[in-house]
Order: C-alpha cells, then sequence, then structure tokens
C-alpha cells in the first residue's frame, strides 16, 4: 500500500504540474494581462508601471522561473480586488465551499443508497417508478433554474427560509438541496441499475439455494459489489461539484464560497486570485483521487490482489 501511495502522489504531483503549466500560459499568453487588470482608463505609463510592480516585464522565460518558485512557497501575489494575499482570500473561502459540498453530496449519498436498492428490489413496481422518474426529473431540470424555483417558493412566497447567504442551519438546506438534486438523481440510477444487475447473477441464487437470508444477500454481498461503481460515479460527483456545480449554486444563493469568489475574480479581472483558486483546487482534486484509489483497494478485492 505505501508503494501505491507514492506513485499516486507522485501521479498527482506531475497533474499539479500541469495545472500550473495551463494556468502560467493562460494568463501570459492569451491577450495582455496588465491591459486586463488595469481598468481602460490607465494611460500608457499606468500600465508600465504596473507591469513593473508585477515583473510582467521581463522575459517570458524568467517569468516562467519566477512563476513557479512564488508556486512552491504558495506565494500567489496579492488579489487586486481585495487587496490581500491571494491564498488568504481562498484559504477563508475554502471551508464554506467544503460545507455546502458536505452536505449537498452528504444528502444525495445517504438518500441514493436506500432509493435505489428498495427500487431494484421489485423492478417495474410503484417505488421503482417514482425513484425513475425523480431520477429523469432531477437529471432534466437546469440547476440554477431549480435553485430560483426554491427560493421563490420556499423564501419569497412562504417565508420559510432565508433567501441567501450564510449562518446557521436554515441557510444550508435550499443550497444543499440544489446541489443535492443531479448528483442524487445519477446515484440512484446507477444503484438501481447495479443492483439489478447484481440480484440476478448466480452468485446470488446460490447464496439463497444454500438458505441465506434474503437481506443479508442484498446487504451483504450485492451491495458490496454495487460499491465500485458508486464510490466511482460519487467521487466523480464530489471533483465535479468543487471544480463546477459551486459556482452555479452559490452564485444563485450568494453563498461566500470558493465557487462565488470565482465569478467575482472574473468580473473584476483579478488574475493572481483565479490563480490560487485553481491552484488549489487542483490540489484538492489530486487528495481526491489518491483517496478514492485507497477506497477501491479496501472494498474490491480483486483491486486489492491485483
Amino acid at each position: 500500500m505505501g508503494g501505491f501511495l507514492l506513485r499516486r502522489i507522485g501521479q498527482g504531483l506531475l497533474v499539479v504540474i500541469g495545472v500550473t503549466l495551463i494556468v502560467f500560459i493562460a494568463t501570459r499568453m492569451v491577450g495582455d494581462p496588465v491591459k486586463v487588470m488595469l481598468p481602460l482608463s490607465a494611460t500608457d505609463a499606468q500600465r508600465a508601471a504596473f507591469a513593473q510592480q508585477i515583473g510582467l516585464d521581463r522575459p517570458i522565460g524568467a517569468q516562467f522561473v519566477d512563476f513557479v518558485g512564488d508556486m512552491a512557497r504558495l506565494d500567489f501575489g496579492e488579489s487586486l480586488w481585495q487587496r490581500r494575499p491571494a491564498l488568504d482570500v481562498v484559504l477563508e473561502r475554502l471551508p464554506n465551499t467544503l460545507k455546502l459540498i458536505g452536505a449537498g453530496l452528504g444528502l444525495a449519498i445517504l438518500l441514493s443508497l436506500p432509493l435505489g436498492a428498495i427500487a431494484a428490489l421489485r423492478p417495474g413496481g410503484w417505488v421503482d417508478r417514482t425513484t425513475v422518474f425523480v431520477g429523469l426529473f432531477g437529471l432534466s431540470l437546469p440547476q440554477f433554474w431549480f435553485g430560483l424555483l426554491m427560493i421563490v417558493f420556499f423564501a419569497v412566497t412562504l417565508g420559510w427560509l432565508p433567501t441567501s447567504g450564510m449562518g446557521g442551519a436554515r441557510y444550508y438546506i435550499l443550497p444543499a438541496i440544489t446541489l443535492a438534486l443531479p448528483s442524487l438523481a445519477r446515484l440512484v440510477m446507477l444503484v438501481r441499475s447495479s443492483m439489478i444487475d447484481e440480484l440476478n447473477q448466480q452468485y446470488v441464487r446460490t447464496a439463497r439455494a444454500k438458505g441465506l437470508h434474503f437481506r443479508r444477500v442484498v446487504m451483504v454481498h450485492a451491495m458490496r459489489n454495487t460499491l465500485v461503481p458508486f464510490v466511482t460515479l460519487a467521487g466523480w460527483e464530489l471533483i465535479s461539484a468543487l471544480a463546477g456545480y459551486t459556482v452555479v449554486v452559490e452564485t444563485v444563493f450568494a453563498w461566500p464560497g470558493l465557487g462565488l469568489t470565482a465569478m467575482q475574480a472574473i468580473q473584476k479581472s483579478d488574475l493572481f486570485l483565479l490563480q490560487a483558486i485553481v491552484f488549489i483546487v487542483a490540489v484538492l482534486i489530486v487528495i481526491i483521487n489518491v483517496g478514492l484509489d485507497v477506497i477501491y483497494k479496501l472494498i474490491d478485492p480483486r483491486i486489492r490482489l491485483a
């Protein structure tokens, strides 16, 4: 296991280095960063002074060496919008995003396993048809529109929940449900189809013929085999939420996380803050992938033996 983890961590470092190179190229080769970060009214003298201040007047090779050195020291520069180190802004907003993802994906995972398993026990029954309908509904409905509908109905019309912002438990309900809906739809459909396949396998019929209780066959044997694709999709949902879905949900509900911060950094042309966000998200995705590989080894003996 130790050698495996070292290999995966090494591969992850290569990914982070590749992302760092892409960020450097995107921020320096596509247009003039100085023109992007300064207002249109800035004079040529102001642009030249600003370029010298942040080191963009140097040759591109020297800029890349400085950029890599800054990344190694986790020095992303000062946010032009917040007027403080960009990494401090990211680390301040990151816990808010992780809390929202934990609430939303936790809800999706807790509901998808029992709903998918119950639906698979009686294909074509009312539970199965309801589950399929909810799954198709969640996959078809645009996430931002669903969030706005939730705000209009539960916050504006009924006045039960806050419309936006972050606070106590009440503030988590609407954004967590909005974030959970598409993930719940995909996960429950996967669990349903995987369980139906597993329950039709020969080992299930053999276990039942030997007198093993049906509940044990379902919960111990069939469910364990279903967990391998389930963990794969759940990990993909976690990465997708961290890298994209939260931008939509946090913007709709004005949730002070990384997604909303990234949108505001784009609007304010704060390239230093964007670099910090992209780098931290890339590191988190690498950590998640390594964690998923470890979980695979724990739940699937075939991978462990290989």
